[in-house]
């Protein structure tokens, strides 16, 4: 792919630093320093405005899961602006693509997954996940369920509803009262919560602390659980395997919900096109958004069970809930071949071979005395440092660990998500062997300069 445009970086720096809110960064430093500028992408490759090339470890935010520069997907937008750029969803309107798109996800889906409402990303799928599941047992009768069990580590965006349900304290501080009614769990995180247990005696901890807190709250209370099957950006935390079949018949047992945040797991990411996949357990609510599209188009949607979708069609009810974009047909026409290009070229499979490739070079990292722990599942995978091994103590904030892991992985051409938590790595699905090298090398480099 030729350069096409000469850039001012000096110029688009300056404009950035007078104009431009970054979400999740540190403002002040953002200002101070200037951002980090890409002018265009190719595969696993990022180009910035001085033409260095860098490999895309993060997949832009967990979800360009094809790589950039895919043509096909830029034809099929322009495509469908030409022949109708937007049609409602709302009032029993719509367009090809999204009727399609919805019937694609139902051979994607496992049954009795077959319903589909689109949104415009992974918050509002989970907004509307949570607000479908009180819905659904306010029309059956027993509006008192209303409270959502939930995980801390766990990350479901940052609207209101899924902000309480985000068990991350960083992401709240500042922002004022939470909404109520939402329980956090303790996560599956053997590292920090499990020392000393077998996985059976883990998952077991974990269960009674479910049953216990069903108990305490009062099942009849209890609307539904949300999770990730694997927890991305709290930690990349993967529950031991037994795990999920543990805990789902306990919420089925007291007649609560279980969702299923695929908003990062979905479309390829673990190994298998679903998260819920690696770990046979079918929940009754699906969300999911960033791979759908791959990031070309913003997406999202929920999925819902036969039993929810004919309680939501009470003949006597409006259905009061979606957002303007909610089945966007241009969206819903790159999610269709962007759909096939994952399942064509076997990206599931490579995420799954590539992962464990990159997980035993990373695992080689735990002999340095400053590596605490290394874990992933498929391409979602996360180095924590530690600043002493035996306690297992984090690195002290002050130290601005997360800062300096991020200027020296990028001085060595590699983005990956770097905090005080971790090293976070998920490139896009379609890497091969000499970027996992390069990647692992960078990050073990970062990390001997960092804290070596």
């Amino acid at each position: 792919m030729a350069m096409t445009q000469t850039w001012n970086t000096a110029e688009l720096v300056a404009q950035d630093q007078a104009h431009l809110l970054h979400p999740v960064s540190n403002l002040h430093q953002v200002r101070r320093d200037g951002p980090l500028v890409f002018t265009r992408g190719e595969d696993v490759f990022l180009w910035d405005t001085e033409g260095k090339r860098y490999i895309d470890g993060f997949a832009g935010l967990w979800n360009v899961n094809v790589g950039h520069g895919r043509a096909e997907l830029a034809r099929a937008a322009a495509a469908q602006m030409e022949e109708l750029a937007f049609v409602p969803t709302f009032f029993g309107l719509a367009a090809p693509p999204t009727i399609e798109l919805a019937a694609r996800l139902a051979e994607i889906f496992p049954d009795p997954i077959n319903h589909f409402q689109f949104t415009s990303g992974g918050a509002e799928s989970n907004e509307t996940a949570l607000k479908i599941a009180r819905y659904f047992w306010w029309l059956r009768g027993e509006p008192e369920k209303t409270k959502i069990l939930s995980r801390r580590m766990g990350y479901h965006g940052i609207a209101m509803g899924a902000l309480a349900a985000t068990g991350i304290p960083a992401y709240h501080e500042g922002f004022g009262p939470q909404v109520p009614g939402f329980v956090h769990l303790t996560p599956p995180y053997a590292y920090r919560h499990g020392e000393g247990m077998t996985d059976e005696q883990f998952i077991a901890k974990l269960v009674a602390e479910l049953e216990e807190t069903i108990a305490r709250e009062g099942a009849n209370t209890i609307a539904a659980m949300i999770a990730e099957p694997v927890q991305g950006a709290g930690g990349v935390v993967v529950p031991p395997d037994g795990y999920w079949r543990a805990i789902a018949p306990v919420l089925k047992a007291h007649n609560i919900l279980l969702i299923f945040d695929e908003v990062i797991t979905g479309f390829g990411r673990t190994g298998t096109m679903l998260g819920m996949e690696q770990y046979g357990v079918t929940p009754d609510i699906a969300s999911f958004a960033k791979g759908i599209t791959s990031g070309y188009v913003p997406l999202g949607g929920v999925g819902v069970s036969d039993d929810l979708f004919e309680t939501l069609s009470a003949p006597d009810r409006m259905f009061m809930h979606g957002f303007t974009y909610s089945g966007h047909p241009v969206a819903c026409a790159v999610a269709l071949p962007n759909i096939r290009i994952i399942e064509e070229e076997g990206l599931p499979a490579n995420a799954a071979e590539g992962g464990a490739y990159l997980l035993g070079e990373l695992e080689k990292l735990r002999e340095r005395p400053y590596v605490g722990n290394v874990r992933g599942k498929g391409l979602m995978l996360l180095v924590e440092p530690v600043a002493d091994k035996a306690s297992k103590a984090k690195p002290d904030a002050a130290l601005n660990v997360g800062g300096r892991l991020t200027k020296a992985t990028r001085e060595r051409g590699v983005i990956v998500r770097c905090t005080n938590d971790g090293i976070a790595i998920a490139p896009p699905l379609t890497i091969r062997r000499p970027e996992l090298d390069a990647i692992a090398a960078a990050v073990g480099e970062a990390l001997d300069e960092v804290l070596g």
